[in-house]
């Protein structure tokens, strides 16, 4: 449990990064340019962390995905990036693959019985 909550804190932690990123006009702005480091420092950390328990292949799907999904959103609500089916499917078929690696990670129910 203590890994998905640091993962939440890194992705998170990420997404604000990358929304300061934005903000720093090319590092060119103090205060979000500072953002970006802060929070990518915490991110990198907190994933760190959460690969203490969580699988690397889930973990890193989950981090960037959902991050990207997010990420996507916000460009879509605060800067009017585009949104049309496209970028619908896109983001669809990220958290459907998030989906399947998750999916993935659990014991195969027909294999343990026949291991038996």
């Amino acid at each position: 449990m203590k890994g998905y909550i640091m993962l939440s804190i890194s992705i998170i932690s990420e997404i604000f990064a990358t929304t300061m990123l934005k903000l720093s006009e090319g590092f060119s702005v103090l205060f979000p340019s500072l953002g970006v480091a802060i929070g990518y420092g915490i991110s990198f950390y907190c994933l760190s962390i959460c690969l203490k328990t969580v699988p690397l292949s889930l973990a890193y799907a989950i981090w960037s995905g959902v991050g990207t999904a997010l990420t996507a959103l916000i460009g879509v609500l605060i800067w009017d990036d585009p949104f049309n089916s496209l970028t619908f499917a896109g983001l669809a078929l990220i958290i459907g693959g998030i989906i399947f690696l998750q999916s993935s990670n659990k014991p195969d129910k027909v294999k343990n019985q026949s291991n038996a």
